[in-house]
């Protein structure tokens, strides 16, 4: 871990920033190195209070440490856990979320919680440690669990902001337990993301214990007041699964992945990044069910375009159109399409790996 930049020296500043200045035509993310310091640089001729030099530099603390920390897990798919810290270690919930984690670990994925009690102190107890991140905020009353008390995949955020802009960053599923009005927000801020295409498509899980009806209720109230009254398409259920079987839960996870890999946007063109190549004729089939979604050409196999290269997922095969950018549950119905029509191959049957 580097110093504290309250700990800099200024000669020592002073050094590392020539120091960086000489290195950058050589670095591969040059431009984006440029952008950020011409920020900073620009923001000392404004007139901006303290308070704002506070803010800009907690974050970029809080992001330099979660930066450090996921790098080396970067190509493990990971699943964050959200819920209740209220919930007692006896209650079916707390006993699901643990199984859940469990068998998320067993099947090579890692497991992200906020580090606290209840649901997260579950998700840790099922991960264990060695398979967990935990990303806490620093608040008076909130206790960090004892499974991932002094890990070095504990991360300790100053805001809230950063601290769910590395949640959702770094996660590949998203699963909800019961649980209140933190728990009400990640679920409500994850669909938002999702629907606007600020988030790529993960899998979003509402899970409840057997029979219970939190998020049944929940589900009904978004179809009666939202779906009915037109305040948002009745595609957009598509983007999350509701459901109290753990089973059902895990292969909503499983199947996500099991041919959709990746995607990105390449300028307007959006480019999803398969697992083993579709037919010619399946890629017609997707051009007739999904040409609503299109608004320019159609559907097409693609090999890695020029403009995403170099890429670690080079070697993958795509499918890219030109997507409207509004019908999101439409897009994850395509997902669900493609795996309907394609399995993964031997060598790419494991979905933690990115």
């Amino acid at each position: 871990m580097t110093p504290s930049p309250s700990d800099y020296d200024p000669q020592l500043l002073k050094s590392d920033l020539a120091a960086l200045i000489d290195r950058l035509p050589n670095s591969t993310y040059e431009k984006w190195i440029q952008r950020a310091l011409g920020v900073v640089i620009r923001l000392t001729e404004e007139e901006i209070e303290r308070l704002d030099w506070k803010i800009l530099a907690a974050t970029l603390e809080d992001m330099e440490s979660a930066f450090q920390v996921f790098y080396p897990y970067r190509h493990v798919r990971k699943v964050t856990i959200f819920g209740s810290a209220r919930i007692d270690p006896q209650t079916p919930e707390y006993k699901l979320a643990a199984e859940f984690a469990r068998y998320l670990t067993q099947h090579g994925f890692m497991v992200m919680t906020g580090a606290g009690g209840g649901i997260m102190e579950a998700g840790h107890l099922g991960a264990g440690a060695k398979n967990s991140f935990g990303l806490n905020i620093q608040l008076p009353f909130e206790e960090t669990n004892p499974f991932i008390k002094g890990d070095p995949k504990l991360i300790r955020f100053k805001y809230f902001f950063t601290r769910k802009l590395f949640f959702l960053k770094e996660s590949d599923a998203i699963a909800l337990f019961p649980g209140g009005f933190g728990t009400q927000d990640e679920a409500f801020e994850c669909l938002t993301l999702c629907q606007t295409g600020r988030l790529e498509p993960v899998p979003l899980v509402l899970i409840d214990r057997p029979g219970g009806t939190y998020w049944k209720d929940w589900d009904a109230y978004i179809r009666k007041h939202l779906i009915q009254r037109g305040l948002i398409s009745p595609e957009d259920t598509s983007l999350y699964t509701v459901t109290d079987n753990l089973e059902v839960a895990y292969e909503a996870i499983h199947l996500f992945y099991s041919v959709y890999h990746s995607s990105r946007y390449v300028g307007n063109r959006f480019v999803m990044r398969l697992k083993s190549e579709l037919s010619d004729a399946d890629v017609e089939r997707l051009n007739a069910e999904f040409s609503d979604i299109v608004v320019n050409g159609q559907i097409e196999k693609s090999k890695a375009l020029p403009a995403e290269l170099p890429d670690e997922t080079a070697n993958l095969p795509r499918l890219i159109f030109y997507f409207n950018r509004k019908d999101s549950g439409r897009l994850y119905q395509l997902i669900a399409r493609i795996s309907q029509m394609a399995a993964a191959s031997p060598e790419t049957t494991h979905p933690e790996r990115k």
